[in-house]
């Protein structure tokens, strides 16, 4: 699918060509240490290169993936098909005033600390998300009591036509794990978060406080998807996996932590296929147990092997 003629013309649009890699294996880019190449993988350093790529690959049908930090993803072992591209170069931050904007490649926690330097509050909650600030405004990111739609207040997106749009709060409709920019296939390029100014002391407290909650709960000495469940409605997902004995439970390298339930860590060399293997039989044996359906807020992307 990807050529010598659309490999050179990318070429073309970037600034550099240490952006621009054929075959390149995906596990190095994600969270679980798992996943297959890239038939065509891109590092943009620019908004305008992100529109110049897409706008090309939609004129010539060539399927388009974006990838964030790949925490809350796991790609396939047959991996993608067409030009992924990376946005994890796009990491500019700036305030004016109480307002902080974040380009999309950026670790939302890097942004929650750049809040707590500025002394600005709101942020907080952000402190032991480990994805992007693209991925926080696709699926409204939250822990912690706090989401990010409560302090977002708009949104540059690139839409299906590749033209630049700035979303409003409103306009971005944002829900549990959802918003504009994921229902209608947008790609979001940055975000402004509106905070209000506090105490250092007290930002940094609160944030301490939370990274040792997320230390004592979450296994962090193994490789993981994150959260793989949404919370289903008046239930918990760990406390659903841990009262069904999933805990420990192993397929292949990929295990149902036994310090969360709500986590699968990739304890030897797990893959992509055992991954979606284990989420499988945790939904089946909660259904039986509980008729209680468990959807994935992982991702789930690529070509089985």
């Amino acid at each position: 699918m990807i050529n010598d003629t659309i490999y050179h013309t990318i070429i073309t649009m970037l600034a550099s060509r240490d952006q621009i890699r054929k075959d390149e294996p995906l596990s190095a880019y994600t969270f679980t240490h798992t996943g297959g190449k890239a038939d065509l993988f891109v590092q943009p350093q620019r908004f305008v290169e992100v529109q110049q790529i897409v706008a090309y690959a939609a004129a010539n049908e060539l399927p388009v993936t974006i990838l964030g930090r790949g925490s809350n993803l796991i790609i396939r072992d047959g991996g993608i098909r067409g030009i992924v591209i990376d946005l994890n170069r796009m990491t500019q931050m700036t305030r004016e005033g109480n307002a902080i904007t974040a380009q999309c490649g950026a670790a939302i926690i890097d942004v929650s600390r750049y809040a707590l330097t500025c002394g600005l509050t709101g942020l907080e909650f952000a402190c032991g998300i480990p994805g992007s600030v693209g991925g926080a405004l696709y699926m409204n990111a939250g822990a912690y009591g706090g989401e990010t739609s409560e302090v977002l207040s708009s949104a540059l997106v690139l839409d299906r036509s590749g033209n630049l749009r700035t979303l409003s709060r409103g306009e971005l409709d944002m829900g549990y794990r959802s918003s504009a920019i994921s229902k209608n296939g947008y790609l979001a390029l940055e975000g402004t978060f509106e905070l209000v100014p506090g105490d250092k002391d007290a930002i940094k407290a609160e944030m301490d406080h939370l990274t040792e909650l997320r230390e004592m709960k979450q296994p962090l000495e193994f490789p993981s998807c994150g959260s793989v469940f949404k919370r289903p409605p008046g239930h918990f997902a760990g406390k659903l996996i841990q009262d069904s004995g999933l805990q420990g439970v192993r397929i292949g390298g990929v295990e149902v932590s036994t310090k969360h339930a709500g986590f699968m860590v990739n304890v030897d060399h797990g893959t992509a296929t055992d991954y979606i293997n284990l989420i499988h039989h945790v939904q089946k044996t909660v259904k039986e147990k509980f008729h209680v359906d468990l959807e994935t807020e992982v991702r789930i992307i690529g070509e089985d092997k």
